[in-house]
């Protein structure tokens, strides 16, 4: 099987905060600026959040869960520690135990 491999060129463009979220530069700021207002130039100066909707669509090309916008910090599953993992492996036998015995 070969390996996941994040998409380079969309990491150059992204970047993830500690929350999960992910940040991006707005379009249309590059070129033909003559032309555009100021207070619209500031405005697409500043970054933003990227959508719920294209945060799941690049989470593929990444290799990784990504949280969008509207996203609570839950939406991020977290994956257990390996003394967490002992924990819910003991309750589960215990539980699995208690089920064949009665």
């Amino acid at each position: 099987m070969p390996k996941m491999k994040p998409h380079k060129g969309l990491l150059k463009r992204i970047r993830i905060t500690k929350t999960g979220k992910v940040k991006h530069n707005k379009a249309g700021y590059k070129h033909l600026r003559s032309s555009k207002a100021a207070t619209r130039l500031r405005r697409l100066r500043k970054g933003s959040i990227m959508s719920t909707a294209d945060t799941r669509r690049i989470s593929r090309l990444l290799g990784r869960r990504l949280r969008g916008r509207t996203q609570p910090l839950s939406a991020l599953r977290r994956s257990p520690s390996p003394s967490e993992r002992r924990e819910m492996r003991a309750k589960a036998r215990a539980a699995a135990g208690a089920a064949t015995g009665s």
